[in-house]
């Protein structure tokens, strides 16, 4: 190891990261301080509701030499996956429409990244020989947008995402945990100044404070995570988002400079762009099961799916459609299901 240009070495990485398809490859240290005292109060006032992994492995999410022994340094990755530029809200007002978070329309991107994360290693160990490392696609413990805060990647802005003065928000993140003690680089300032853009235009006033959220009031957390049933509270403001949320990102200035994705996986699959809500409620558990294969979609289960779906319904202008499919509902076999699709009919007086 004491033979390597580590300099060169770094400088070989992000340009053998730029090959693979990554947008930005940068490197940082494991000291991650100055996020313990944040993700301890987070947890402390249950902001995290039912994702109970966020409250374990504490030290191995702060301190990732103890996730992964003898690691030194943290390679982080970016891939954008806007396949425009346009951050219209519009969408969000087709009431017949579903709405599904961008990141979600197309393929799994954890697959994907984490291959093209062991691409990079192979390209490494053939320059250095044998060396520890490790891949992560958010499939661990890791703080990974504090690591990519470190690297310089981009900064955690007022909604929690992580920002890039070139590329705005659409993009994820993977890492590469490794022992070469690559020199490190500087951290980004932060840039979102007084703007609140995020913050005020959230459905659910979600945000406790800038960089605070409290997930159980979080769509994404509603629509993706929770598998009980959905607020009552929470089901007109969640209008027809049925899988996730983007708003605290379409109003955010920096995506005026969003960096355009030429990934083929990442384009949306089943019309998932431009599909109504009733055309996805009439889906079988069987389509389901098939038509979000190698999707993000699939993890929140066929009742869930219906759960989301129906309350988007209640919340669309009522047609004869709309009111035939709730009908046929109405007695599901799922009381989750049931609960929803009879709130949806009560919305429209049925």
């Amino acid at each position: 190891m004491t033979e390597l240009n580590l300099p060169q070495l770094a400088l070989d990485i992000k340009a053998w990261g730029a090959d693979l398809g990554f947008q930005q490859i940068a490197i940082t240290d494991v000291d991650l301080t100055n996020y313990a005292s944040h993700l301890e109060a987070w947890i402390d006032n249950k902001y995290h509701g039912v994702m109970q992994y966020m409250a374990e492995n504490h030290q191995k999410r702060c301190h990732p030499d103890q996730l992964l022994p003898g690691t030194l340094r943290v390679i982080a990755a970016r891939m954008d996956y806007a396949l425009d530029a346009d951050n219209s809200l519009a969408p969000l007002q087709e009431w017949d429409k579903a709405y599904v978070s961008r990141y979600a329309r197309g393929r799994d991107y954890h697959k994907l990244m984490r291959k093209r994360l062991q691409r990079l290693a192979d390209r490494i160990e053939d320059a250095t020989g044998s060396f520890g490392y490790r891949a992560f696609v958010d499939s661990a413990p890791v703080l990974e947008r504090a690591l990519a805060e470190k690297s310089g990647i981009g900064w955690i802005g007022k909604n929690t995402m992580l920002i890039n003065k070139q590329a705005g928000s659409w993009f994820f993140l993977g890492e590469l945990f490794t022992d070469l003690p690559l020199p490190i680089d500087s951290q980004q300032l932060d840039h979102c100044g007084s703007c609140r853009a995020c913050l005020d235009i959230c459905p659910t006033q979600a945000f406790v404070a800038p960089n605070l959220l409290d997930a159980t009031r979080c769509i994404s957390y509603l629509t993706i995570e929770l598998r009980e049933s959905i607020p009552e509270q929470f089901r007109k403001p969640m209008g027809n988002r049925i899988f996730g949320c983007d708003d605290c990102q379409l109003v955010c200035p920096w995506n005026k400079f969003t960096g355009l994705t030429k990934e083929d996986d990442f384009t949306p699959r089943h019309n998932l762009d431009d599909i109504t809500l009733v055309e996805l409620f009439q889906w079988t558990d069987q389509e389901f099961l098939t038509k979000t294969a190698g999707s993000p979609i699939r993890r929140i289960g066929y009742e869930c799916w219906l759960r989301n779906i129906a309350v988007a319904l209640g919340n669309a202008d009522l047609s004869e459609e709309i009111e035939t499919a709730l009908r046929a509902s109405a007695n599901h076999s799922s009381a989750l299901v049931r609960e929803h699709v009879q709130w949806a009919l009560k919305q429209h007086g049925l």
